[in-house]
């Protein structure tokens, strides 16, 4: 039996995690802990496994919050992990992101460094680096650099091309590619990840990448809705792509090499349109 702490009570992907998790009961005791109070001596005392999900993220940034996002997702992540090793721990599992690169568009290989401009992503990277000191023969720690991650439920921009999808008549043709990360992939891969015992570096993604035209469409499909996808579009939107964030972050391309994410690749996966009805629909 491993027994499975999930820092951060109520998230949404640790409360997945906790869910897939719980489907073999034979092999995994798992309990979510509540990290809006403070630590409690003997927290993580008896467990084998953390995974820290704990973290603010989809809020508006501003020179006062900095400090906020400092404390958030990287001090109260490097204590937990600093308990965690003293009250016996094996392995800590630490969900960074891709906000790491400080990328909107591009290719991320091995060689790609991190280059944070935003509070999320500065935290995060300066968390990754504290965290990873702390390794050693006894405490492995394994530091998950995801892609933007969808389901039913999920928050962030996926939610918000859906909404375009279901209100438009039509949709800009595009031809770009993302690299994404289904909530119930994640939750597969995280659960081979606690079975190996192993820490580093790891970047899961879908199979496949992701074009936003041919998302929209089976997002609309889910609906029963007809979108129309039009071409030329492509050089308005790259227009606004250099002015407006949101609109690069949906149509830019930016994906991770497959190279990077060879780690439990023989996990089946979902057909991709499969997970946009279980996310839109449920079915």
């Amino acid at each position: 039996m491993t027994r499975v702490l999930i820092c951060g009570a109520g998230s949404y992907i640790g409360t997945h995690i906790a869910a897939h998790l719980a489907r073999f009961p034979q092999t995994y005791q798992v309990a979510e802990l509540n990290v809006q109070k403070p630590f409690s001596a003997g927290d993580f005392a008896g467990w084998d496994v953390v995974v820290h999900v704990a973290g603010i993220a989809h809020q508006k940034e501003t020179p006062e919050n900095a400090p906020l996002y400092a404390q958030v997702n990287r001090d109260l992540a490097l204590n937990a992990a600093r308990l965690a090793k003293q009250q016996g721990v094996r392995q800590f599992l630490f969900f960074s992101s891709m906000s790491v690169y400080g990328l909107t568009h591009g290719h991320i290989t091995a060689q790609t460094q991190p280059a944070p401009v935003t509070h999320y992503g500065q935290s995060k990277w300066q968390a990754e680096q504290a965290l990873c000191a702390l390794q050693s023969d006894g405490f492995q720690v394994a530091v998950l650099r995801p892609p933007m991650v969808y389901g039913q439920g999920c928050r962030g921009n996926y939610p918000r091309l859906a909404a375009l999808a279901c209100s438009l008549p039509f949709f800009p043709q595009v031809k770009n590619e993302r690299s994404m990360l289904y909530i119930d992939t994640l939750c597969a891969f995280v659960r081979r990840l606690i079975e190996s015992g192993r820490g580093g570096l790891f970047f899961p993604q879908n199979q496949a990448y992701v074009c936003t035209s041919d998302m929209a469409k089976q997002i609309a499909l889910c609906h029963g809705k007809k979108l129309r996808l039009v071409p030329g579009f492509g050089w308005l939107v790259n227009l606004l792509a250099r002015r407006v964030g949101m609109v690069d972050k949906l149509f830019g391309s930016l994906t991770y090499d497959r190279a990077l994410s060879i780690d439990f690749a023989d996990e089946p996966q979902m057909d991709f349109a499969a997970t946009i009805r279980q996310t839109e629909v449920g079915a």
